[in-house]
């Protein structure tokens, strides 16, 4: 997008200005940082109780048809044939040469109107190519269906399922990565158990003209308070989630990003459908041989109370350059400085000491394992 192009607003647009929220560009959008209370506030809310994120600007869009299943996994390293009817998986879009073209959700939705149908979301600043390199990839194997008309939200925090189940009841038998149709304040949505903030939440798809008629109906509920870009920034980072465009992008592979978790056994060497993704070879020779990597993606706290941003330059203890910062700050949770970043993997392993260079001066930081504050995620 160019820098003089007009930003896109949410169908939520009006309300968080009526909410006070102040309101930033970001992935081409007006999208609220923070609202009053501010970003500590914010945090701590979404910890203790529940916080109501609008994240309207990801792309949805759906795969339709008999071998949409199949013709998406020959685009991300992940078992998409075999996930089960009403299960939710993280995935990974690469390029040719196994790079990072965007992270996603993917959710296997069953028989709808007739024809087998994944919904799958993906990042807001992506989202245009990322429809585009999937129909040209796939769309003569399914149906590529961008739902531009849908607006989503994010509800999140130990007491969502208590404030959704009192509009929705039912809702409260998902489990973490599943989902259903659920009416909600009049409204159509689809929910999903599932976040980015490392606590238990639900995302809600709902169409854009009853956005509004459902955030309303949330933020009604006592436990619930809407939640900025800011704090949902901090929220992530504590849970050791990467951000797209920070801490993963179409210079790093899975392996480098430390997301192999992501990748299912089918998918690997020796599996029953391994290989068969853009940049296989290069991605399974990393996975089966880790002293290949040129660098890894590692948890990091600061020793002193010096907050350590993104680009931040890693140094080893003797002043020789390793890596880089790709996002940090004060973690409210943690009360302590908090970073991920890139290191070579010498210098990996959780315990070994590695400097900061903050402004010319040296701030200490130990590699810590991800996440910093335990998920909390409803399995049951």
């Amino acid at each position: 997008m160019s820098a003089t192009a007009p930003l896109l607003t949410t169908p939520l647009n009006a309300l968080h200005i009526e909410l006070g929220a102040r309101m930033v560009p970001f992935a081409g959008y007006s999208m609220p940082v923070q609202y009053p209370a501010g970003l500590m506030a914010e945090h701590v809310h979404t910890r203790t109780a529940a916080g109501l994120f609008d994240v309207s600007h990801m792309g949805q869009l759906k795969l339709v048809g008999a071998d949409a299943a199949a013709a998406f996994e020959t685009l991300v390293p992940v078992d998409v044939i075999d996930l089960p009817v009403g299960k939710q998986r993280y995935g990974l879009l690469l390029t040719d040469e196994g790079t990072i073209i965007d992270d996603l959700m993917f959710f296997n939705q069953g028989v709808v109107d007739g024809e087998p149908t994944l919904f799958v979301i993906v990042n807001g600043a992506c989202k245009v190519g990322d429809i585009a390199h999937i129909q040209t990839r796939i769309g003569q194997r399914c149906k590529v269906v961008p739902m531009p008309d849908h607006a989503l939200l994010a509800l999140q925090g130990p007491q969502a399922a208590v404030a959704l189940t009192r509009l929705a009841p039912g809702v409260e038998k998902l489990v973490f990565m599943t989902g259903g149709a659920f009416n909600i304040a009049g409204c159509d949505c689809f929910v999903t158990r599932s976040g980015y903030t490392g606590e238990d939440g639900f995302e809600i798809s709902v169409p854009a003209a009853q956005a509004e008629t459902l955030a309303r109906a949330l933020l009604a509920q006592p436990e619930v308070k809407p939640i900025g870009l800011g704090a949902r920034n901090s929220l992530r980072l504590e849970a050791g989630l990467c951000l797209y465009g920070n801490d993963i992008d179409t210079s790093t592979t899975p392996p480098e990003a430390a997301l192999n978790w992501a990748i299912q056994k089918v998918r690997r060497t020796g599996g029953a459908r391994a290989g068969g993704f853009p940049g296989a070879d290069k991605v399974l020779a990393q996975i089966d041989n880790p002293a290949s990597l040129s660098a890894k993606r590692v948890g990091l706290v600061a020793l002193e109370r010096v907050p350590v941003r993104e680009h931040t330059e890693l140094q080893s203890t003797d002043g020789q350059k390793i890596g880089e910062v790709t996002s940090g700050l004060l973690g409210p949770t943690v009360n302590e400085p908090v970073a991920m970043g890139y290191v070579t993997p010498a210098f990996a392993a959780i315990g070994t000491r590695v400097n900061a260079i903050v402004r010319g001066k040296v701030v200490p930081m130990e590699v810590r394992a991800m996440p910093f504050v335990p998920a909390n995620y409803y399995r049951g």
